[in-house]
């Protein structure tokens, strides 16, 4: 069983348990909510902050007009109402941060692959194909790096279609907690932030209704993007994006179930690669970040 297949059917079954409870939405769901203990709640802890539920505005009970109960034909009309908004398929997404490229260029167009990263986005590529998941669409950020990394990874995914993007262009979402040693202009986080920020409410969201079957979306892009991505997902402060670390070419997966809930299957995964090839920075900021190590132990 391939592994989008395994999770496809993990996904199933853990949304069985509130197949039903449409048609019955002020009875049956309202009764739920006051009597139904979940499994992680049996003792008196009070989490600091709890899981919102209509965080992509798309909750159903956002979507249908309140209106007052009077009769049973009121209730079934606004339970139809009801149904009709809801999603019934997962949205996965795959981001793919882009292979090593030459940070010393001056342009966008200078800084082009290396060999290396060239050589990281084949094996992504192929790595993506092993998974053998029914990609929906591939969309890809227009810097030179991202594009060079997507159409390396498209050769082995010749029948996905794609799109290009200009949101999903690398840049500074938002002022990181705790603040980084190098210093930057509010202008950047201001004017780069909403962008990030209109990229992540255009492809972060439960499935339509419409939507026939689950679909699996790659987006190629960047690490501060997809660092925010992940934050803002899973309801982290969006501010702790700057905590974690992506390698080139890494895989992180995200998947959005109907109700709104969401998981994430890997973050950074680079196992598919040779321990030789895998890069976080490049070689010039490795040299760097060498050097400030050394100072910072040593001397």
């Amino acid at each position: 069983m391939s592994v989008f297949s395994h999770l496809k059917k993990l996904a199933v079954l853990s949304l069985g348990g509130i197949v039903g409870t449409t048609f019955h939405y002020y009875n049956s769901y309202s009764e739920c909510e006051s009597s139904y203990v979940l499994n992680s709640w049996t003792t008196n802890f009070t989490p600091s902050v709890k899981w919102d539920h209509n965080w992509d505005k798309r909750d159903p009970k956002s979507l249908v007009k309140p209106v007052r109960i009077n009769n049973e034909v009121d209730e079934n009309k606004y339970n139809e109402e009801f149904a009709a908004k809801r999603s019934k398929h997962i949205r996965h997404l795959i981001l793919i941060r882009h292979g090593q490229y030459n940070t010393a260029g001056k342009t966008d167009s200078d800084k082009v692959l290396t060999d290396l990263g060239r050589l990281q986005a084949e094996i992504t590529g192929k790595r993506l194909a092993e998974l053998d998941a029914d990609y929906s669409l591939i969309v890809r950020s227009t810097l030179t790096r991202a594009q060079e990394t997507s159409k390396i990874i498209e050769k082995s995914l010749p029948n996905v279609p794609t799109q290009d993007d200009s949101l999903l262009a690398e840049g500074a979402p938002i002022p990181p907690e705790p603040p980084i040693g190098n210093w930057m202009s509010e202008r950047h986080f201001f004017q780069d932030g909403a962008r990030i920020e209109a990229a992540f409410r255009k492809y972060f969201h439960r499935a339509d209704p419409q939507q026939q079957q689950d679909t699996v979306t790659i987006l190629v892009c960047h690490a501060n993007v997809i660092r925010y991505f992940v934050c803002r997902a899973l309801q982290f402060p969006p501010e702790a994006w700057m905590r974690m670390s992506l390698n080139h070419g890494s895989i992180t997966w995200l998947m959005i179930y109907p109700n709104g809930r969401v998981t994430m299957v890997c973050l950074g995964d680079t196992g598919h690669m040779p321990p030789k090839t895998i890069t976080n920075f490049s070689e010039e900021m490795t040299a760097i970040v060498n050097v400030f190590i050394y100072k910072s132990i040593f001397l």
